[in-house]
This record gives structure tokens, sequence and C-alpha cells, in this order.
């Protein structure tokens, strides 16, 4: 029996001489077999106590969960407070009375003073734009670096080096007292929180398990929404005072939520299937056996392992190209016509997060108390902001429950259809009745109902979808590019915005809804061809599902019918029987199997 050479530096190897090897003698029965990819098989019938490695059974890729593995999973989601409260403490600081004095030079009106005197004490629209904007800019750079990093450093490490980034635009943003060091403090800020908002969701799909990985993802966006909501009541109680600390108390409080999550992070194992990217098996069992809460040696983690080996085998053997820019290119491989496409599933991720900026709710989140200011009819636009921010808190946690219930296309299909009518009908009362009182307070409870429908479908089912579709050897790059496409549209949006509804500029005021109602309908009709449903699958199954159903709209009906390591080797019933001879030959083909086994070894 020839053996390879490649198996003296493959996942095979190891599980050989970790798992079975240990167990036999040379004169036990053994059946193995090297396929095309050098997949290794061993008789379930082995005496001595030799487990299999490998299952036929799809509905045995993945080891049951303890609560505390639960838990470790859930943690990561705590990455999600970076781009909250980030997002959300500017949209309170630009209308701080002292910010906008101390950035502008421009007196703060009196008591009393008339509505054009109000008016006037503003940050002008390109300091808005500037100031919003470039934390988008420098975390659309951030992500793309991200993938690189989490491939050769690992996923955890990304985030804890992200952390460390933070920390340093944090302390620029907080020493700060003129625009051009805040800006250069958010740019640097950006930059870690790109690598953060990218890896996190890489990371959380990775180790969370299948039948419950859409909730725990959209533990992200849950923790997303509590940061804008801490971010909110930490500027509404520091929205009056007359000194540096209305600004800088509300930036210097990211220190706690860097901190927590980069320590956190030393304590949690790395992603068992970057372990198994890089060939480092004994590390990955480890890894997994940690994630799912069962002993290294179980069958349960050998079975899962031997899954995402042979998963990654196989599209390793698709994905040939080696050189750094050629894994780049590997992104963009296969036809625009395969839906299974590495190009497909780029484009999908890319435009999946650029739909779910173009919803509109980061205009609500980055300048709702600026809008709500310039309506003339609030007294108290940071507690309409407030308000909105609770809204998306509560609506976010339905998530957990709807998308493991009822699928990722059914949330955004019906998550664009309610948000498009709330938006069109805030746009048609805000048209129909300028300045009257009532008319607002019917357009803040439909803006309301809007943050809703978002919070509890767009919001978490966009980060879940594009953990999901990605094959391994593409993954971190896959979701460092999604992940920056929302990050540029986010920057663009912060851009255009100010100069869309600024008083000074376009002012289209409660017109602008209709610009947000007409991209979800365009969100609407994208969820319905080209959104996947993934729900219950693990990652490996989801690259299965892509290759065979061929279409988004067929791909509901899907189910899991062999596993990768069946596939790649293994017969129906676990094993590769001998044919054929009398028992001496058999006898003398197991002789020679072991022979040929232990001068390999020597070898290796």
């Amino acid at each position: 029996m020839t053996v390879p050479p490649i198996l003296a530096s493959s996942a095979l190897h190891y599980l050989y001489t970790s798992f079975i090897r240990p167990t036999l003698t040379t004169q036990q029965y053994v059946s193995i077999s090297y396929s095309s990819s050098c997949m290794l098989n061993v008789s379930p019938e082995v005496p001595g106590g030799a487990v299999i490695v490998a299952t036929t059974n799809p509905d045995r890729v993945e080891a049951p969960v303890t609560i505390k593995a639960y838990l470790l999973c859930a943690f990561a989601s705590f990455g999600g407070i970076f781009f909250g409260y980030d997002s959300g403490y500017m949209n309170g600081v630009l209308g701080m009375k002292y910010f906008i004095n101390l950035y502008t030079d421009i007196p703060i009106p009196p008591d009393g003073a008339d509505q054009a005197t109000k008016d006037a004490f503003t940050l002008p629209a390109w300091e808005k734009s500037l100031i919003v904007s470039i934390l988008s800019a420098g975390t659309f750079f951030g992500a793309i670096i991200a993938g690189d990093l989490a491939d050769y450093y690992g996923r955890r490490i990304t985030i804890i080096l992200g952390c460390a980034v933070f920390i340093v635009g944090c302390v620029l943003q907080v020493a700060s007292t003129s625009l051009g060091l805040l800006v250069a403090g958010r740019l640097v800020s950006g930059f870690g929180v790109g690598f953060i908002s990218a890896i996190i969701i890489l990371y959380m799909s990775e180790i969370a398990p299948r039948k419950v990985r859409g909730a725990i993802v959209s533990g992200y966006q849950f923790c997303i929404t509590i940061g804008i909501l801490l971010a909110s009541c930490v500027c509404y109680a520091t929205q009056d005072r007359m000194d540096t600390g209305s600004y800088r108390i509300p930036i210097s409080i990211q220190f706690a939520w860097s901190l927590i999550l980069g320590t956190g992070l030393f304590l949690l194992p790395e992603s068992p299937r970057w372990y198994v990217k890089h060939g480092k098996l004994e590390k990955a069992a480890k890894s997994l056996s940690r994630v799912r809460g069962q002993p290294k040696d179980s069958t349960y983690i050998q079975e899962e392992l031997a899954e995402i080996i042979a998963n990654h085998e196989y599209e390793t053997e698709l994905i040939s190209a080696q050189t750094y820019l050629g894994s780049w290119a590997a992104c963009f491989s296969g036809g625009i016509r395969n839906p299974g496409s590495n190009l497909r599933r780029t484009l999908l991720g890319i435009s999946l997060q650029m739909m779910q900026q173009w919803t509109g709710v980061n205009f609500i989140f980055y300048f709702g108390t600026t809008f709500f200011n310039d309506l003339g009819t609030i007294d108290n636009p940071f507690l309409i902001s407030l308000i909105t921010t609770l809204v998306n808190v509560l609506s976010t946690p339905i998530s957990f429950w709807t998308i493991e219930r009822f699928g990722r296309r059914p949330l955004l299909i019906w998550g664009a259809l309610g948000m498009f009518i709330c938006e069109f009908i805030v746009g048609i009362i805000g048209v129909a009745k300028p300045g009257d009182s009532s008319a607002v307070k019917a357009q803040i409870s439909f803006i309301c109902v809007y943050i809703f429908f978002f919070a509890s479908t767009w919001g978490p089912g966009a980060w879940v979808c594009i953990g999901e579709i990605f094959p391994l050897p593409i993954r971190s790059r896959g979701v460092g590019l999604s992940t920056s496409s929302n990050w540029f549209w986010n920057c663009i949006i912060g851009v255009i915005t100010p100069y869309m509804v600024g008083t000074d500029k376009g002012n289209l005021g409660s017109r602008v809804f209709f610009i947000w109602g007409s991209t979800c309908v365009l969100c609407f009709i994208y969820a319905y061809f080209f959104v996947w449903e993934t729900k219950g699958l693990t990652l490996e199954q989801v690259d299965r599902m892509m290759e065979e159903a061929r279409s988004p709209r067929k791909s509901p009906n899907w189910k899991p019918h062999s596993t990768f390591a069946a596939d790649m080797g293994l017969t129906g019933d676990g094993k590769l029987p001998l044919h054929g001879g009398s028992e001496a030959a058999n006898n003398e083909k197991v002789q020679s199997g072991a022979q040929d086994l232990a001068h390999h070894e020597e070898q290796v």
C-alpha cells in the first residue's frame, strides 16, 4: 500500500496518530484507504477500541454544547458595544451647546433668542460630515486589513489588536480641543473598530453552534443597540455641562469597552477552524473541545473535526492559489452565473451590507438629534433620540427567536416591507403638515415602528448572513470585504446626509424619508431574489447547499444528505471493506498495510 507524501503534513496524519494508531496492534484487522484528498478511514468494528474519526450522518457533524459553551460564544458579541457606542455618542455631541461654541466660536444663544439666531447656532454641514464620516473611512480600511491579520495571526489576536488601536484613538479624541485632533482620533479609532467589527462576526460564526448561530451572532447587533443606548444616556446626562467634560466624558467611557473585550479574549480559545486552516490539528481539537464543552478525545469532537478538515481540503482543491495576491483573487473566482461561486458569495456579502446601510437607519442614530431639533416643534430632541434608541434595544432580542424559527430570508423580506411602508408614511405626513406638532408626534411614532422593523430583521440578519456564506479558505477576507462595504456606505451616508437635511444646505427635512423608503423597496426586492436560507446548517453544509440548491429561492427546501468526510472516502456504513480473496490473502494484505503504516510513522 502506497502512502501519499502529503500525509506527512496533512490533517489526516494527526487523526491517525492521535486517535487511532495508539489503539491498534499489528495483528488487528485494519482497513485503510486514501482518497484523492487523503482522507483516512477506519472500520468501526476494529478490536481494541479504535474510534470512528468521521461520520456519514449529516446530523452528527457537530457536537452537543453546554451552557458554558453558549456563554463563551455569547461573550464575543460584546464587541458590538464598540460599534454602537462609537456610532451613538457623536449624535449627541454634535448637538451640545458647549461643543458647538468650542468648535465654531459662535456665541451660545441666550434664553428668548429669536429662531434665526437659534438656527445659526450649529456646526457647518461640512464639519458634521467630516466628524461623522471620518470614523467610517478608517473602519473601511481597518476591516479590509483585518482579513489579512485574522488569517495570519488568528481571529482572537486580531480582535485584541483592534482594542489596542481603538484605545489610541480614544486618547487622541479625549485630548482634542480642535477639529484636527478630533478628526485624527476618530480616524485611528476607526481602524480599531474595523478590526473588531469584521473579525468578531467571523469569530462568532466559526465557534457558535449551528442551531443557535443566528441568535448568537444577532447578539452582536443587540450589543450595538446597547452601545447606542448607553451613548444616548451619557450624552443626555452631560449635554448641559459648560466645560470640556460635556464631550470628553462620553468619549472616555469607551476605554471600559476596549479593556473588557480585550482582557476577556485573552481567556477565550482561538477558532478551531483557523487552527485547521494552518494545520495545527492538536490545538484545533483542544479549542473545539472548549467551545463545545466536550472531552477532546470524544467521538463528537473527532467527528466534527474530521468534517471541518474534509471541507477545508475539498475547498483547498478548488482554490489552489497560495500566493498573497492569489488568495485575494480567490475571493473573486468562479463565474457570475454560478450561484455558488466565490465571486457570487463575495458580491452577495458586499451588497448585503450595502443594503443594510441603505435602509437609512443610521440617519436616525447619527443625525437624529439635529434632525429633530431642526423640525422646530420638539422641546428636547435629546429625549426623543433616547426614546428611538430604546426602541432599537428592546426590539433586537426578538430576532434571537425569529431568526432561528423562521429563518434569514423571511426576516429580511418582511423587514424591508415594514420599513418602506413606515418611511413613506413619515415622509407623507411631513409634507402634508409641516411644522404641525401633532403631525411631528405621528412622525416620531412611525419612526419608532420603522426602527422596530430594522432592529428585529435587517439589523442582525445582515451580520448573520455574511458570517455564514463564505468557505473557510476565503472566509476572513470575505467577511472583511463585506464589513468594509458596511462602513463604506456608512461613510457615504455620513458625508451626504448633512447636505441633504441641513438647514443651510438641501433642507429636505421630512422629505428625506422618501429617499430611504425607496431604497428599502430595493432591499425588499434584493432579499427575495438574492438572500440564501442558511438556518440550522453548519458552515460546511452551507457550502454544500450553495453548490446544490443553485438558487436562493430554492434554498429553504434544501436538506443535508451527506457529509464531506463521507464524500472524501468513507462508505455509507462508515468503513471501507476488503473485497475478494482468501482469508490468507486478506491477512497478508493486513500485515502489508500495518508494515507500510509503521514505515510511514518512522519517516514522519
